[in-house]
């Protein structure tokens, strides 16, 4: 007798576990910051919300200090995913370069405009995205979910993530700042 109700307090406690997890696990449903949209059918909560079981995105207008760019998402993914396919997820749009089209961000949700002067230690330049811009850039960063940033290897058309890492992209100017913040 003693033997069964030991079993049975075991399964009702591995049970109550369960279920606390699962309540624990469950993202919130809330939405991404509002300075870029995020679909509400693929990027399940703001990157602030909590910690991201998929993969953290993070847009970052640096030292241009255009806010319209900027975002914190977090995107679904159960496995590895292409990072042109988590930013489109997230809702934010690039626009390659000349001779890169798809592996390089030139433009994010529109910034910098072609017509934006960025001012750099050498005068002020336009973004062409003709390849020749050697000042100012989106930098392209990775985080591992337990691990720090580092600068990304490959490009968004090749470079994949899995879920618990963090995608950044950040612009650059005079090589300032030289790394995401946190």
């Amino acid at each position: 007798m003693t033997t069964i109700r030991t079993a049975a307090a075991s399964s009702l406690a591995a049970a109550g576990l369960l279920l606390t997890l699962a309540a624990c696990s469950t993202p919130a449903a809330t939405q991404p910051s509002s300075s870029a949209p995020a679909s509400s059918a693929s990027a399940s909560a703001s990157a602030d919300a909590g910690p991201c079981t998929g993969v953290k995105v993070i847009v970052d207008s640096g030292s241009l200090d255009q806010a319209a760019a900027d975002t914190s998402v977090c995107v679904d993914a159960n496995g590895p995913t292409l990072a042109s396919d988590v930013l489109g997820k997230a809702d934010v749009k690039i626009e390659g370069t000349a001779k890169y089209p798809t592996s390089f961000a030139c433009r994010v949700n529109g910034v910098p405009a072609a017509d934006f002067d960025i001012r750099h230690k050498g005068g002020t330049v336009r973004e062409a995205c003709d390849d020749k811009n050697t000042v100012s850039y989106w930098a392209l960063w990775v985080k591992p979910a337990a691990g720090t940033w580092g600068y990304a290897q490959e490009g968004l058309d090749s470079l994949k993530l899995n879920p618990g890492e963090s995608l950044e992209l950040l612009y650059t100017v005079d090589n300032e700042p030289a790394a995401p913040a946190a």
